[in-house]
């Protein structure tokens, strides 16, 4: 028998617990979709099928502007919004809130661009852990630092709306309110690549520049698609950019998008389980739609934070008013290894959570609550963590287990 590694789906019997923040679980109507015949993509066909997907990711977005699909994960989209609105040497402001944070400006960098962080200083006595990466980003050192540039040298501005390493939604209303305040020209981009179809947002009601997305978080698809949402301002700011680019660039797919098409082969059955995804979150009323999907995952992530609450441990993020609806990250007392308690959790139990990055790698552990979820999923996902937290020897409080059933229950 071959060993388990060369084998695909070689699980235990039962159901896998997949609950990292990303993938998420891929439904069966989305998998359906996917599986059906691929179709001429210069075909008519097509040309239908794109503009439907065209117009339902705007709603998605809540925009009314282009978003360009892109065949490529969150890290291509967040190149093409670079590429497209900047000249080598630009200055970028960035504010890190977590790793992927930190990862978007080693990204802007190895462009060739001016990446300046910013973020929260400090280090929280509790837990020994960065302040910057157990809270949202603060508008107010934004505004500060362009108000600072008075020669208006800083040409935009990067911010992660939900951090998927950290557990925590940042106020981009705010960032832009913040930039307005400043009375300063700096774009604004955004990646909101785990928080899209979770966590409400709004690019144009929030005047976002670029909103970098992909598909394998909210939208419950397989990676393999991202988005750029585009507002009138990049567009323009893209005509003078000067960073090389050729498959990122916006005008020839912005232009072919018109008559559904694309200038190069898309992803054709990945197209059809965004086609499906859409029909799952919006319904026949888009606003009732996303309104009820952001509402469900604000449910779920009160009853994981219950139950984490109930244990007595802390969790990544420290401040109320920003916990993230897709996840929440839990800290383990110090001297405990997090990436060996999920090791047990996935070896006795068959759940997968997501591991701590950089700064906070083995000191916290995800728990997924996006997309195909419900209830008793994410109690199962509690009991296999409360079990795994015991084989480990962890000291807890009380029973998370009883605490997510009451509040679900309630």
């Amino acid at each position: 028998m071959p060993a388990l590694s060369t084998i695909l789906n070689a699980h235990p019997t039962g159901h896998h617990f997949l609950q990292i923040p990303g993938p998420s679980p891929v439904p069966d109507r989305i998998l359906r979709a996917m599986s059906l015949p691929t179709i001429d993509h210069r075909g008519p066909e097509f040309g239908v099928l794109g503009l439907k997907l065209l117009k339902g990711i705007q709603q998605i977005f809540q925009t009314k502007e282009p978003v360009v699909i892109y065949p490529a994960s969150g890290t291509g989209a967040w190149e093409a919004a670079l590429a497209n609105v900047c000249s080598p040497g630009d200055h970028l402001l960035m504010y890190e809130t977590g790793h992927f944070a930190w990862l978007w400006q080693r990204l802007a960098t190895r462009l060739g661009l001016k990446a300046e962080i910013i973020a929260k200083e400090g280090t929280c006595p509790q837990t020994g852990l960065p302040n910057s990466w157990r809270n949202g980003v603060q508008a107010d050192l934004i505004e500060a630092r362009l108000k600072a540039d008075t020669s208006h040298s800083i040409h935009a501005v990067c911010v992660v709306h939900n951090e998927t390493s950290t557990g925590v939604t940042s106020d981009i209303a705010a960032v832009r309110r913040a930039i307005d305040a400043a009375k300063h020209p700096a774009l604004l981009l955004v990646d909101t690549i785990s928080g899209l179809a979770c966590a409400d947002y709004q690019h144009d009601a929030w005047g976002v520049d670029v909103t970098v997305s992909g598909s394998q978080k909210g939208l419950m698809l397989p990676p393999g698609i991202s988005f750029n949402a585009v507002s009138q301002k990049a567009l323009e700011a893209s005509k003078k950019a000067t960073l090389p680019k050729a498959f990122w660039a916006w005008d020839e797919i912005i232009e072919m998008n018109k008559t559904g098409y694309y200038p190069y082969t898309p992803n054709t059955n990945l197209l059809y389980g965004l086609h499906e995804a859409l029909n799952m979150i919006l319904g026949k009323d888009a606003k009732a739609g996303l309104a009820a999907t952001f509402a469900r995952h604000q449910r779920w992530a009160a009853g994981v934070r219950s139950a984490v609450n109930a244990w007595g441990l802390p969790t990544q993020c420290a401040d109320a008013a920003v916990y993230s609806p897709v996840l929440t990250g839990v800290i383990t007392p110090v001297g405990v290894d997090a990436d060996a308690i999920r090791k047990i959790i996935y070896e006795r139990f068959d759940c997968s959570l997501g591991t701590g990055l950089g700064k906070v790698k083995g000191r916290m552990f995800r728990m997924g609550h996006l997309g195909d979820s419900n209830d008793l999923t994410l109690i199962a996902m509690i009991a296999a963590v409360e079990m795994g937290l015991k084989l480990s020897n962890v000291k807890l409080a009380g029973s998370g287990v009883q605490a997510a059933m009451d509040y679900f229950s309630a």
